[in-house]
């Protein structure tokens, strides 16, 4: 599956910038440039946790659709801060799948400044049979 086209299909990740800059068998790696938007402060401190949880929810199910070929929504996003993301810094994510079952995928993300300095770490569930997009946002029957 092209990973690179499947990214760029997205509003929201054009919006956000993601880039894939590295695929290979078993590992992703993501960047996301920053954005002035991206600040979690008025001081200029930090980036935003929830910018940090977008990626690190990205990175996790293109590491999945990396092994399976397919779609691979996030079910569960466990995501632990080590430190605050410098504001006006890059980020760099790298995704690997940790098991890829029938049904559940679990997938692994690191997120760094460019030089190496370990921001978060995460672990996340997919589904790895989803039906498609148009199956899951369909209205609820009453």
């Amino acid at each position: 599956m092209d990973l690179i086209t499947l990214m760029r299909a997205s509003p929201y990740h054009q919006w956000l910038g993601v880039e894939l800059t590295r695929q290979e068998p078993d590992e992703i790696e993501i960047r996301l440039p920053y954005r002035a938007e991206f600040s979690g402060s008025d001081e200029g401190t930090n980036i935003h946790g929830g910018i940090i949880a977008t990626l690190a929810d990205i990175t996790a199910c293109f590491a999945i659709v990396n092994k399976t070929g397919s779609d691979a929504p996030n079910i569960d996003l466990h995501l632990d801060y080590l430190r605050m993301a410098p504001d006006k810094s890059d980020l760099i994510a790298v995704g690997r799948a940790a098991k890829v079952g029938r049904t559940i995928g679990v997938a692994d993300v690191e997120i760094r400044t460019p030089d190496g300095r370990l921001i978060a770490i995460a672990r996340s569930k997919v589904t790895t049979n989803t039906p498609g997009r148009d199956t899951l946002t369909k209205p609820e029957r009453n």
